[in-house]
């Protein structure tokens, strides 16, 4: 059977190591915070200014002012740093993130993400995708296996506009994790409970090779 988001998001968290610094993107992705291992330490990062970020807030607790880079409430640590969003691209495109962890709604099986635009639909902006694919040293996707319509999202070419060209290291989708080295091809490394590795060739454009764990 399929993972559902909070599987996904449960398979994307074993992906943190301790000691990481780590940006969620919005999605799934926030989902991750929820599962972070036992005895590992990591240290979210937003795009807006706030590095160390807390659990989402119950009713009671929500402070308006406390908000992620997708603009969901959240709460604050004791270690709680702030600061402008330029210090945090700063953070970005130094290097000193670890680990991205975002949505896509295309990615080619050289490890191209396509995560921002459909031409023709309106959207609000950029954001920081392309700085953070760009800057952070390994980037997950975590998204769907098919769209909404059944089309294949992993692709041998992208057919939307790039975030970014050769930039992801693995995906998680609801039917399984694939490795990337960038620029040469994916493989298929563990399938989701109760799914075979026909169902996912069926959903699949992207070549790729098969050497589950």
């Amino acid at each position: 059977m399929p993972w559902d988001r909070n599987q996904m998001a449960a398979r994307a968290a074993k992906e943190l190591k301790d000691g990481f610094y780590v940006n969620l993107g919005i999605g799934i992705p926030t989902l991750v915070a929820n599962y972070i291992p036992e005895g590992v330490d990591v240290t979210l990062q937003s795009e807006n200014g706030m590095l160390g970020m807390g659990p989402f807030p119950y009713d009671d607790e929500v402070d308006p002012d406390l908000i992620n880079a997708g603009k969901q409430t959240i709460t604050e640590l004791r270690r709680t740093s702030y600061f402008s969003s330029a210090d945090s691209f700063g953070m970005i495109r130094g290097g000193h993130i670890d680990l991205l962890i975002l949505g896509a709604m295309e990615v080619s099986e050289k490890g191209d993400l396509a995560n921002w635009m459909i031409p023709g639909k309106m959207v609000k902006g950029m954001g920081g995708a392309m700085d953070l694919v760009a800057g952070v040293k390994r980037v997950v996707v975590v998204m769907d296996h098919a769209s909404k319509s059944g089309e294949p999202k992993l692709l041998h070419e992208c057919a939307l506009p790039l975030t970014g060209k050769q930039v992801v290291d693995m995906v998680i989708s609801n039917l399984g994790v694939f490795e990337i080295d960038r620029g040469k091809g994916m493989t298929l490394i563990e399938l989701a409970d109760g799914v075979t590795l026909d169902e996912v060739k069926a959903q699949t454009e992207a070549d790729f090779k098969v050497a589950l764990r």
